[in-house]
């Protein structure tokens, strides 16, 4: 692809400029509207390259397919992006800057000039000394989560359109909404998708790829307590917000939390605390790479708070657990020729596969137990849902690379 001009940078800041945050309180599919702007926007491009099938649906999932141009019998490979950027961080008239030729100083952002992008903080910086660096201006997130995947799907297809001397099966493409609140499958039509495999790009530096997830369950302590009127409440009143507070300070201190482990340890961590003294409610998101440790996680949470309740004999408490996710590996491992079709890509791309597994969960997490194996891909992005957030223009070119390589390997092996 040396002689290619590359449209993934381009493409790329038009995008970001599209605010499609979605919104984690919203019941409705997709949670925000605006995120249907950029979908359509996509539609149109995907159209204009002549992708006949193309359109956005009602919950504005974008659903495209390049056709086949082999006499072989090629699986369907799927790629996928998510529209929407996190909650946590404005998306709202983000500015891009494109820094050419990255000097290796501090990134000083123009609309707020605390916010420094530096090497200290962001080490691999280091590795795009002489290259093309986008930040956004420093009031909001960048949105290279996960719309640098975004970009890279859409000049894959436009290379692969533009190059009909590159042989493949069908490519099928997925643009999906709230895959930050975690609703990116949702109302996902897989019969209509039309995929036997799938890959994410929703990675990290240039060379990682991901093939293992967290598993993930909620968990939820409802505390009944006992009200009474506070003027009269000696000897009656339960609190049920202090009761709360009790077991979250009951919690171990140096295990057990996202802040005291990495690697692959699991953890358990409150993410909300809500309700009045008659009665409250503490969220936990649990979450480890054995799936079966789940189970152990909840039960000595739930072991934590019925010690403390115990002390507290009028009061009562649920416990509540449920599924979120599980860990990809569990399918992928059933699937070898996904990720090693990959890692051949990555190696025509003059690349290292850099395995590492990931301390959260994808849409290809879901993907896969829904019956469409799933690993996930790089695509440069950093310092994601921050005003930090940056992007190397050459790891993104190099992941439209990976995807131009890896539709020929699964070719050649059909």
């Amino acid at each position: 692809m040396k002689d290619y001009l590359f449209t993934v940078a381009e493409r790329f800041m038009r995008y970001v400029q599209v605010d499609t945050q979605s919104d984690p309180t919203s019941h409705k599919h997709p949670t925000t509207e605006k995120q249907k702007d950029l979908s359509k926007v996509l539609t149109s491009e995907l159209l204009s390259l002549g992708l006949a099938d193309a359109h956005t649906d009602e919950y504005g999932y974008v659903y495209a397919t390049i056709l086949s141009n082999t006499d072989k019998k090629v699986p369907a490979i799927c790629f996928c992006s998510h529209v929407d950027t996190a909650p946590d961080c404005s998306g709202t008239n983000v500015k891009p800057i494109l820094h050419k030729h990255y000097s290796g100083e501090d990134i000083i952002l123009p609309d707020d000039t605390t916010q420094v992008i530096s090497k200290k903080d962001y080490p691999y910086l280091e590795k795009h000394i002489g290259n093309d660096i986008i930040t956004a201006s420093g009031l909001t997130l960048l949105g290279a989560d996960d719309k640098a995947g975004v970009a890279v799907i859409m000049d894959m297809a436009n290379y692969l359109v533009s190059h009909p001397e590159i042989r493949h099966g069908d490519i099928k493409i997925l643009f999906t909404p709230d895959e930050e609140v975690g609703q990116g499958t949702a109302k996902l039509d897989l019969k209509k998708l039309g995929a036997d495999y799938a890959y994410t790009l929703d990675g990290g530096e240039a060379g990682t790829f991901e093939d293992e997830t967290f598993s993930a369950d909620g968990a939820r302590i409802i505390i009944n307590g006992v009200i009474s009127h506070p003027g009269y409440a000696k000897d009656k009143m339960v609190n049920a917000l202090k009761i709360a507070g009790e077991i979250l300070a009951a919690l171990p201190k140096n295990e057990f939390s996202p802040e005291t482990t990495k690697g692959r340890q699991g953890f358990v961590h409150p993410v909300s605390v809500n309700g009045i003294a008659e009665k409250a409610t503490i969220e936990f998101i649990i979450r480890d790479f054995i799936t079966t440790n789940l189970e152990k996680h909840e039960k000595r949470l739930e072991a934590i708070a019925e010690e403390v309740m115990s002390k507290h004999t009028k009061a009562g408490m649920q416990f509540e657990v449920w599924e979120q996710y599980r860990n990809m590996k569990e399918i992928l491992d059933q699937h070898t020729q996904v990720s090693a079709f990959a890692a051949e890509a990555y190696k025509r791309a003059g690349l290292n596969v850099v395995n590492e597994p990931i301390r959260g969960g994808t849409d290809g997490s879901r993907l896969s137990f829904m019956g469409l194996p799933c690993p996930n891909i790089f695509t440069g992005m950093q310092a994601i849902h921050s005003k930090h957030e940056w992007i190397a223009v050459k790891d993104m070119e190099k992941a439209v690379e990976v995807l131009v390589n890896l539709v020929q390997v699964w070719e050649e092996n059909s």
